[in-house]
C-alpha cells in the first residue's frame, strides 16, 4: 500500500485579507471617534500602512483591521503588526501577512513530529512548506492534531491530504 501524506503550510488569502482592509478602510472613514484624526488604513506595497494623529488613534486603526480579519477567517499570527512610531506629525504602525513557513519554523515543526508524534510518520521541509508521510492514515490525522494543540507562534493549514 502507497504511503499517504499531507503537507503542511502557512498561507493567508491575499483577496480575503485585502477584502478585510477594505472593510476596515469603510469603518475608519466612518466612526465619529475617527473624525479629525487623519486616520486612514492602505496597502503600501506589500505592507499595510496604517496612520493617525495620536498613538491611540493609530492602536484602534489596528485593533479595527484585526477584527476584520478574524471575521473573514485569517488568524492573527498571519499578522505581524510593528509598534507605533511617529512620522512628523502622525503615528504609523507597518504590518505585513506572513506566508509561508521559515525555515526554522520548519525545523521546529519536524522536531516536535519526530518527538512527539507517531513513529511511522517522517516529515521533510520542502521551500517553504512540509510534507508528511506515514503508511497509516491514523497516525497522520494524530499529527495534525498533535500540531493543532502545539503552541506554535505560525498559522498553520494541512492540504492535500492523500
Amino acid at each position: 500500500m502507497a504511503d499517504s501524506s499531507f503537507d503542511i503550510v502557512s498561507k493567508v488569502d491575499k483577496q480575503e485579507a485585502s477584502n478585510a482592509l477594505t472593510q476596515a478602510q469603510k469603518e475608519v472613514e466612518q466612526r465619529y471617534d475617527f473624525k479629525g484624526v487623519d486616520a486612514s488604513i492602505d496597502w503600501s506595497g506589500d505592507k499595510i500602512l496604517m496612520k493617525a494623529a495620536s498613538e491611540e488613534r493609530v492602536k484602534a486603526v489596528l485593533d479595527v483591521f484585526q477584527s476584520k480579519l478574524v471575521k473573514r477567517g485569517i488568524s492573527l499570527k498571519s499578522l505581524d503588526a510593528g509598534k507605533p512610531f511617529a512620522s512628523g506629525k502622525e503615528y504609523r504602525i507597518e504590518a505585513t501577512l506572513k506566508q509561508g513557513i521559515e525555515q526554522d519554523q520548519a525545523k521546529k515543526i519536524s522536531k516536535i513530529i519526530r518527538e512527539e508524534g507517531p513513529t511511522s510518520v517522517k516529515s521533510q521541509i520542502q521551500g517553504d512548506e512540509l510534507r508528511v508521510q506515514s503508511k497509516s492514515r491514523d497516525d497522520l490525522q494524530d499529527t495534525i492534531a498533535l500540531l493543532k494543540s502545539s503552541d506554535l507562534d505560525i498559522d498553520l493549514q494541512f492540504v492535500n491530504f492523500r
